[in-house]
């Protein structure tokens, strides 16, 4: 039976990883002289979620930079991203085996991201009657936000923690518009790169695509947002699209969101 007024904490261990890397100094080294800085980092910041919050479980869910199926939507998505540093994939691979000995679970599927799995356990959390609380640094996930379903947004000063009715006091629009919400303010990153004219001859045609997408999208006489996407419908369904979850089966969702690891998969 659920503890219902525990939330079970669903965490984007990419982020915290990414983020513990580049946050914390490389002299931070295990017994072999390799750095373990973005290890400690995003252990830390679990356990102090974790603990503050009063998670009964911790799963912490991993996934592809880029999901084949996003790609399939959109070429240029996360074309421009480098690739992951060396000392960085040294401390990926251990990630898991150590979250695993703290006593949480972990997920990954090569064919979805972390957010794809976040969204799923939160949603099958929730149709249990239980509490999710999704820790991350992507504002992608305010389109999970609800009743049973909280985010935990990573930030300068300290994790925010955002429900449904913060999202829409900042948006003052419907959950269903925050990924356009954020793919604009990436939009405006990519297209201010793109007059700098920086990176490879594939990130520049990106940020040039981009870049002329933000131009489209903020004409000299603003209009309501709504009314930018409908003018750019192709543009705006492949953002949404992008931006959207892909969620597991039924069946899975209910399995993996349970405290008790799932069963293993059967061949064929």
């Amino acid at each position: 039976m659920l503890d219902v007024d525990r939330p079970l904490l669903l965490v984007d261990a990419p982020f915290f990883l990414y983020r513990a890397f580049h946050a914390l100094p490389h002299n931070i080294q295990g017994k072999d002289g390799m750095p373990v800085n973005a290890l400690l980092g995003s252990v830390n910041a679990i356990l102090s979620a974790a603990d503050e919050h009063g998670a009964r479980a911790v799963i912490a869910c991993f996934g592809p930079d880029a999901a084949p199926y996003r790609v399939e939507l959109f070429d240029g998505y996360h074309a421009h991203r480098p690739p992951m540093p060396r000392e960085l994939a040294s401390q990926w691979e251990q990630a898991p085996p150590l979250y695993e000995a703290l006593g949480w679970q972990v997920a990954g599927r090569d064919d979805l991201e972390a957010d794809d799995l976040l969204a799923s356990y939160a949603a099958a959390e929730a149709q249990t009657g239980g509490q999710a609380l999704i820790f991350a640094g992507d504002r992608d996930l305010f389109q999970c936000a609800g009743d049973r379903v909280r985010v935990l947004l990573a930030a300068r000063g300290g994790p925010r923690l955002i429900d449904a009715a913060e999202v829409e006091r900042r948006y003052g629009s419907p959950r269903r518009w925050c990924p356009t919400s954020s793919r604009c303010a990436g939009i405006r990153q990519t297209a201010s790169r793109a007059r700098v004219g920086s990176g490879s001859g594939r990130q520049r045609t990106f940020c040039a695509d981009t870049a002329r997408l933000r131009r489209r999208w903020t004409p000299r006489r603003r209009r309501p947002c709504s009314t930018r996407l409908r003018s750019n419908c192709s543009h705006s369904r492949r953002s949404l699209r992008c931006a959207a979850f892909r969620s597991l089966c039924p069946r899975t969702a209910r399995s993996i969101a349970s405290p008790e690891p799932p069963p293993p998969p059967t061949s064929g």
